[in-house]
């Protein structure tokens, strides 16, 4: 992607804040149709990022993400593994983690946030778990409703990265377990007793 000037962000920002999502959809319709029949029109961070990049340059997104250049590996003759894991197991050990980061204090860590009054449409604002959290802290959502909501969050953005891994990957990718990788890479995995 180009990068938008500083000021030209700073100015789609202050303008777009507050109007709701769909409004900003609109306008990337009235701009870019074809952009924007690819976003959800509830999508406020992806449609605000169409918007940036026409404006700042004059084209549609999709320009830019059909401008690819083949990356530092492509002269190389490699094997190309995805490690997918089980997904029930990995769901497991999402909902698992989830809850050992707010023993470890994940919940004074977002409010220590949330009282730094953020813009909400930065990453971290919108970061896995962080909205239901802070919906906690506010007495709209209890504790539980937040974990389980962040859990799901995580889950969801698993299932888009097996979902984004394979639409990427072209031809000659294996899909393997993680168990079953060094087996066939022909490789010994090591003895650890």
């Amino acid at each position: 992607m180009p990068p938008v000037p500083e000021h030209v962000r700073r100015n789609i920002r202050t303008w777009a804040e507050p109007l709701k999502t769909q409004a900003l959809h609109a306008e990337l319709v009235r701009l870019d149709p074809g952009g924007a029949a690819k976003l959800r029109p509830s999508d406020r961070a992806r449609v605000l990022r169409a918007l940036e990049i026409q404006i700042a340059t004059g084209r549609p997104i999709a320009d830019f993400q059909q401008t690819r250049t083949p990356g530092p590996l492509a002269d190389f003759d490699l094997q190309k593994i995805f490690l997918a894991p089980d997904r029930d197991q990995l769901r497991k050990q999402i909902d698992l983690r989830f809850r050992r980061m707010i023993h470890a204090g994940a919940l004074a860590e977002v409010e220590t946030l949330r009282d730094r009054r953020l813009d909400p449409l930065l990453p971290i604002m919108r970061a896995h778990g962080v909205p239901g959290l802070i919906a906690h802290l506010e007495g709209t959502m209890t504790l539980e409703e937040a974990i389980v909501r962040g859990q799901a969050d995580t889950r969801r953005y698993a299932k888009r990265q097996f979902t984004w891994f394979r639409h990427q990957m072209g031809p000659g990718w294996q899909w393997l377990m993680p168990e079953a990788a060094t087996a066939a890479l022909g490789f010994s995995a090591p003895d650890v007793r």
